[in-house]
């Protein structure tokens, strides 16, 4: 490097270029874990949204380390994640180019409104027919329809070694405003094709958790598009170094562009422009703990003496109340709050140590994230300040 009195690496990868706004609101599910057949047939991803983050105490269970056996502090991410309903499935072929789409097959269910609105820009001035002809077939149930649709499943069990079902996430069940339910292609992994339908065909009678999906103490991976920035500088984007003090015309600036010749400015030189609201994927994030919506102590341990919700005192900020199964992720996920996550099982396997690492919580905190959190509970809060 000629004119530089140091060397050092560059500022800022380029393996995420352009950093532009993602066209999408959600995460999407670029490859699957690989797929055996000697395993049982299961899903692999799921759906929630971001309500906030708190921080658990749990007892570290890592031989060797010196914080072995100690209490340690860690920022926990609370999912809410609202049951899915399956609607159909997808058969897949394998071509030279890729994955192509092969059969479409619909469950017999009456679709919900929530679902339905997919279909549509404006659902008010709609008619509302989609899946109109769909329904009276299902109704009407001729014999041509019938062999149609076993004809469809043949084909598909004879030349698809790839089968994903279309599942919606219940969002209504929860306390977001948002009416249109997010869709997701999830894949089927285990057993053989003809496993995979019969596998489909029995769970889209019924309502998916999280618990049917993922356990406790698995290490995932989340998809998701980052907070938005806007337009931001050179030092906040790519983080390069400030120039000096009595720099002429701003220090918050990259000093030389680039030569004379060639006379462009390279892709590689930090420019200003748009910063967050890109997809990114973050891998292996651990399962503290898999909620219930019903469960009045979801958010107290064994060491706890009073039972507590997760839900902090005065809801989450800027999302409220969680109503539904919950995932309790180590660490921070990307993203504000209520934004659409979609969670996947890990690419990776992982060895059977991590796995079987005991997850000790002895505290989760539920104080206010508005204020100064004095308080667990609203019955603490009075037994201090009275009734009033």
């Amino acid at each position: 490097m000629s004119h530089r009195k140091y060397e050092a690496p560059r500022h800022g990868s380029l393996g995420f270029l352009p950093k532009k706004r993602c066209r999408r609101g959600k995460g999407k599910i670029k490859s699957f874990p690989k797929d055996w057949e000697n395993h049982p047939c299961h899903l692999t991803a799921s759906i929630g949204f971001k309500a906030g983050m708190t921080h658990v105490v749990r007892t570290m269970d890592k031989f060797g380390s010196k914080l072995h056996g100690k209490d340690v502090v860690e920022a926990v991410t609370v999912i809410e994640t609202p049951p899915l309903q399956i609607v159909g499935f997808v058969g897949y072929i394998k071509t030279p180019k890729g994955l192509r789409a092969f059969r479409t097959v619909w469950s017999s269910t009456v679709f919900p409104d929530e679902f339905k609105r997919n279909f549509y820009k404006n659902w008010y001035k709609s008619k509302k027919k989609a899946f109109h002809k769909k329904n009276k077939t299902e109704i009407e149930k001729t014999c041509f329809s019938i062999f149609e649709e076993q004809k469809i499943k043949f084909q598909i069990k004879k030349f698809c070694p790839i089968i994903r079902c279309i599942a919606f996430s219940k969002i209504s069940n929860t306390g977001l405003k948002q009416k249109k339910a997010p869709i997701l292609e999830i894949q089927i992994n285990g057993g053989n094709t003809r496993q995979k339908i019969d596998f489909v065909e029995k769970v889209s009678q019924k309502e998916i958790s999280i618990s049917d999906i993922f356990k406790q103490r698995e290490i995932i991976d989340t998809i998701g598009i980052t907070k938005g920035k806007g337009f931001q500088g050179v030092i906040k984007r790519w983080g390069v170094t400030k120039l000096p003090r009595k720099t002429h015309r701003g220090a918050r600036k990259v000093a030389c562009v680039g030569s004379w010749h060639p006379s462009r400015v390279s892709f590689r030189v930090a420019r200003a422009g748009q910063t967050g609201f890109h997809h990114r994927t973050q891998i292996n994030l651990q399962i503290y703990r898999i909620g219930k919506a019903l469960d009045l102590s979801s958010g107290s341990t064994e060491y706890d003496l009073t039972k507590k919700k997760i839900t902090p005192m005065g809801g989450f900020p800027y999302y409220g109340n969680v109503k539904e199964d919950f995932l309790l992720l180590k660490g921070c996920v990307m993203g504000s709050k209520k934004r659409q996550i979609t969670l996947r099982k890990s690419l990776s396997t992982k060895p059977k140590s991590i796995l079987e690492k005991k997850i000790q919580l002895k505290f989760i905190d539920t104080s206010s994230k508005w204020g100064h959190g004095r308080f667990q509970t609203t019955n603490e809060k009075k037994k201090i300040f009275g009734t009033h």
